[in-house]
């Protein structure tokens, strides 16, 4: 792998899976070699837009392609844990989509599974590769602004989303939670870990998704994080952390910044901006790049995106959506109970658009 490109499977047709395969096409080091489906006539279309040699009907035959170096898993999160476990369990090396899974007990399953079989595993976290958000949470956590108080974070969408929507089915993991509000969690987590403590409240769709949802979380050391989420509003999209000594502030799309704003008392702001060279701030080669570099090394998990982090935000997810109520197929009482909501979720592949926040 060493002397020749990193060849890439992509599982799923969607709007993620095509913005991910525009910019892996860009990357010298990079080939993709296959495309699948459930539907072959997708999967045959996807191939023929982006010159992909192979298309698959069906995921198995990917899975089983031993000319896929990595699979990237872009299926709504509901078969995250069927798609991603048919690849770990034929010894592909994987990048999944957020939501990891649909829940911490099928995030940990697919994490067991990948170091059973000694295989590289990442969540497609796209905003802890991006250069500029590193730079932030370096600063952040070389006390740059002190010791952090609050975080603050945000992404809604306006709708409307009509009922038949994934957004809002359950049974493909529907809600701005999953969906969105992984973002705001996410990025809450990379500076303050775990929270101890989870309180929120939502509005439900007549489906039983959160429409929106408020969460506050805590920490021992005093700090507290407000985030929130929706499909009903569109929101600032906007992320700020304050410490004991400045603050730092993003504008709209925090997951993806072309800058940020350090304010500290007695001093002019001072305005932190992404380099030329990253690229488009949309850019998904940053999380592209990094899988590529983990495989040359030989690790089975990234320093930036670590399997215990994701592993962490899904608790925090499945927390908040105890204290909201949002049940999906197959779970029953327990947020940790998978079910049969593996195989739920494959007939419409995830299909959002990353060229504005989503």
């Amino acid at each position: 792998m060493a002397d020749r490109p990193v060849r890439w499977g992509i599982l799923a047709t969607g709007g993620i899976a095509a913005a991910f395969t525009a910019d892996l096409v860009d990357l010298p080091d990079a080939e993709v070699v296959a495309v699948a489906s459930r539907s072959a006539e997708s999967a045959k279309a996807f191939a023929e837009r982006f010159g992909i040699a192979r298309a698959y009907g069906e995921w198995g035959a990917l899975a089983e392609d031993t000319d896929v170096d990595v699979a990237y898993v872009a299926t709504p999160h509901s078969a995250h844990r069927a798609a991603a476990g048919l690849c770990l369990e034929a010894g592909r090396n994987v990048l999944c989509e957020k939501a990891f899974a649909l829940n911490a007990r099928e995030a940990g399953e697919l994490v067991a599974l990948a170091k059973e079989r000694g295989s590289f595993l990442m969540e497609a976290m796209w905003m802890y590769c991006n250069p500029l958000v590193r730079r932030l949470a370096g600063m952040v956590r070389d006390g740059v602004i002190g010791e952090v108080r609050t975080v603050q974070a945000d992404f809604g969408l306006a709708g409307p989303f009509p009922p038949s929507h994934r957004l809002r089915d359950p049974a493909q993991g529907g809600g701005a939670l999953l969906d969105l509000g992984v973002y705001p969690v996410s990025f809450a987590q990379l500076l303050l870990g775990e929270p101890s403590d989870v309180m929120a409240r939502a509005v439900l769709s007549d489906e039983g998704v959160d429409l929106q949802t408020g969460a506050l979380l805590s920490w021992e050391s005093g700090a507290l994080a407000s985030v929130h989420c929706s499909v009903v509003g569109g929101t600032a999209t906007s992320a700020s952390v304050t410490g004991s000594q400045g603050r730092i502030d993003i504008p709209y799309g925090f997951f993806f910044p072309d800058h940020f704003v350090l304010h500290r008392d007695g001093r002019d702001p001072e305005t932190f901006r992404a380099e030329p060279s990253a690229g488009p701030r949309n850019s998904l080669k940053h999380e592209a790049r990094e899988v590529m570099r983990a495989l040359r090394a030989g690790e089975t998990e990234s320093p930036l995106v670590p399997l215990e982090g994701t592993l962490a935000v899904m608790r925090t997810l499945d927390a908040i959506r105890d204290r909201v109520g949002v049940r999906y197929p197959g779970e029953g009482d327990r947020q940790d109970g998978r079910g049969d909501q593996g195989d739920q979720g494959d007939q419409q592949e995830e299909n959002r658009p990353v060229a504005t926040p989503a």
